[in-house]
């Protein structure tokens, strides 16, 4: 089952994404998103409706982030040896966990924002898993039962920010920035452990290429590791971490710039794209419309 949150009428809702359509969960059972229903123990009844007609047409809708208000988000650095040795980093004992902001967030088919102060916005495929239930302290053995699904997600870093100290923060939490999508694929369509595949595409180029089978420290040890300092929640976010090939580390670089188009691709999920625009290009187009008004007015 594939779950997208989205808005229709400036009200956000969320349901069952189809071929056809999206079947309205909101409208069924009164909650508003994911994470409601997550919270509320209703999670897994929602695939009672999976084959009720659908209500909208996905032109009819925006897409938002899969989970648009997550309390958390924790994103693993340096997942992928590929990763590691192009950083030139040494193989930590334990994973290197920073945070992002909902805010920095958009959803697919939504532009990712090259910020004003930046000149090396770079891609960072991955996988995101969601979080279905409160637990602290789990275990790896039990890890995938606190899994409500899995989703793509695009880290898209701003590397100038990111490194202006050995805290990545700054560089991963401008606004508009990181991409969280299409959808979330609920965890019964996996086995657990099941190897994924990543691919990421800049304008059609294949940039990154990976599995699961190669991350460094796996999604068992990650939700066990973060919830050995804090308590996990429903709807909190785990992005496991991208493999080689970023745009940082290319010879010579390669950064984002406005027109392109981003793919991520993760098997059994489908594909995150996102165009990216410049925020400075955004704000000349603002002023030179505005001078035209002026000067027609």
């Amino acid at each position: 089952m594939k779950l997208v949150t989205f808005e229709v009428n400036n009200e956000q809702k969320f349901g069952i994404y189809t071929e056809e359509g999206i079947v309205d969960l909101s409208a069924k059972t009164g909650l508003k998103d994911i994470k409601s229903a997550l919270e509320e123990n209703k999670f897994e009844s929602l695939s009672t409706y999976a084959n009720d007609a659908v209500d909208y047409k996905m032109d009819e809708v925006k897409l938002l982030p899969v989970v648009t208000n997550p309390s958390k988000i924790f994103c693993a650095g340096v997942n992928y040896d590929e990763h590691r040795l192009e950083t030139k980093r040494d193989h930590t004992q334990h994973p290197t966990i920073f945070f992002r902001v909902p805010r920095s967030q958009v959803a697919h088919n939504a532009p990712m924002i090259i910020p004003h102060e930046s000149e090396r916005f770079d891609f960072e495929g991955e996988i995101a898993i969601v979080i279905n239930k409160e637990g602290r302290r789990i275990s790896q053995e039990d890890a995938y039962d606190y899994i409500a699904g899995y989703s793509c997600y695009n880290d898209g870093s701003v590397r100038d920010y990111q490194l202006h100290t050995s805290q990545w923060g700054p560089g991963k939490n401008f606004e508009h920035t990181g991409a969280f999508g299409p959808w979330l694929v609920t965890a019964d369509e996996f086995e657990p452990g099941e190897v994924l595949t990543l691919e990421t595409r800049l304008n059609g180029e294949v940039m990154q290429k990976a599995d699961t089978s190669l991350l460094l420290f796996s999604i068992p040890e990650l939700i066990e590791y973060v919830s050995s300092f804090i308590t996990l929640e429903p709807g909190d976010v785990i992005v496991t971490g991208t493999p080689g090939g970023v745009g940082a580390k290319r010879q010579p670089p390669v950064f984002m710039k406005d027109g392109d188009i981003v793919e991520v691709e993760v098997s059994k999920i489908g594909i995150l794209t996102n165009p990216i625009k410049s925020e400075k290009l955004m704000q000349s187009e603002q002023v030179t419309d505005g001078a035209v008004e002026v000067t027609n007015s």
